[in-house]
């Protein structure tokens, strides 16, 4: 795991504000709210409660450059106890707490395809080749040059209308209105080095590698880490009214490994022009598959996709983890001719961006995963321990 260590933090780590948590057995069993400085992870645990308060601050920045802790070791060692088969104290969870985790669908064009392919296939892969090659002849054009809400966005609606082609998926991708959902539950998500989780039933899945931002209560976005919104295309293929059984299965959602705070250093129109690259390696039939988003190529501003999620309109008084899609839909045959991508137990996802560093996790059916059991009122309590 040496090539994993040295990716997984980003490239100018030495200048990066980089938040997260961590699980500690002693002196108290549960979970830490950790800064790296210098190569070092700090529990600073005693200057703040969670997540969402230190994103709250007005003083965030300040405070975490210069905040003291308890040292816990090198990053490099937390990194690595995060990636054994069992995890060992202090290892990395997810960055997030008691935030609600939310995800916003189909913001590229490519994605946009796939999705209304998923939708005609009915949750059938082997259909998925013949509908592809039909919808570009169909709609034509580059759809990732419309603007979603415009006058042209709403020419194109009417054409595909008369047509019979319209689909839900087009009224989200094109339309006004972002499709924002919930993707998991408050203290859910895994972390860097855990299993990623499929539902047993499901037979064509894959990984949706995205940028996640950090979003206080008041709506300004704090930061951005990486996320894995694992999907299952039969699922929702079969109805979009199933998005809840697609999306939020036991560590069916991955985010980490780190919040990486926005400063001068890094800010908002680094997240605009991110790369973020996907490597899927099978445990048990040597694939490989290596794939990437451009977010230049999304067709919402981030910033717009925060306020479609929460303001006037919609409170989250602990902030919220806002993914923000991707333009990764693996199409490349793996167990046959026109069988396209779908996971096998064991695979090794990365998703990586040079500025927010690597996300690591090993595909699991969720069922033989960890079950999902330090929700609110086990974090309540270890908070009421702690004093």
């Amino acid at each position: 795991m040496s090539d994993t260590m040295s990716f997984a933090l980003p490239e100018d780590a030495d200048q990066a504000l980089l938040v997260g948590r961590v699980w500690r057995d002693a002196p108290r069993q549960g979970p830490a709210l950790v800064v790296v400085r210098r190569g070092r992870v700090l529990d600073i645990t005693a200057s703040g409660t969670c997540m969402a308060d230190l994103l709250d601050r007005d003083d965030t920045v300040a405070f975490v450059a210069t905040v003291e802790g308890e040292d816990l070791g090198p990053v490099e060692a937390l990194l690595e106890n995060s990636l054994r088969d069992t995890p060992e104290a202090p290892y990395l969870l997810a960055p997030c707490d008691v935030q609600a985790i939310k995800a916003c669908g189909v913001t590229f064009a490519v994605s946009l395809m796939e999705r209304v392919i998923e939708e005609q296939a009915g949750g059938d892969p082997t259909r998925a080749g013949e509908l592809r090659e039909e919808l570009n002849r169909l709609i034509g054009g580059d759809l990732s040059k419309i603007v979603p809400g415009s006058e042209a966005a709403m020419r194109l609606k009417a054409e595909l209308q008369a047509r019979g082609a319209w689909s839900q998926y087009m009224e989200v991708g094109i339309g006004p209105d972002a499709e924002v959902f919930t993707k998991a539950q408050p203290l859910s998500a895994v972390g860097f080095g855990h299993g990623v989780g499929l539902h047993p039933a499901s037979q064509w899945n894959n990984p949706e590698p995205e940028i996640v931002l950090a979003v206080d209560a008041a709506g300004q976005a704090k930061g951005a880490t990486l996320g894995n919104d694992v999907n299952l295309r039969d699922v929702e293929g079969r109805s979009a009214l199933l998005l809840g059984k697609a999306k939020d299965n036991n560590a069916s959602c991955a985010i980490g490994p780190f919040i990486r705070l926005f400063d001068e250093r890094f800010t908002m129109d680094d997240v605009r022009s991110a790369m973020v690259s996907l490597r899927i390696e099978g445990a048990d039939d040597a694939f490989r598959l290596e794939d990437a988003s451009d977010m230049r190529q999304i067709s919402r501003d981030p910033l717009d996709l925060v306020g479609q999620t929460l303001g006037p309109h919609h409170q989250y008084p602990d902030g919220v983890m806002l993914f923000l899609g991707t333009m990764f839909s693996p199409i490349q045959d793996r167990d046959g001719e026109g069988q396209g991508f779908t996971h096998h137990v064991g695979d090794i996802v990365r998703i990586a961006s040079p500025r927010l560093g690597t996300l690591v996790n090993r595909v699991d059916r969720g069922d033989r995963l960890p079950p999902w059991t330090f929700g609110i009122r086990r974090w309540l309590a270890y908070q009421t321990r702690r004093g």
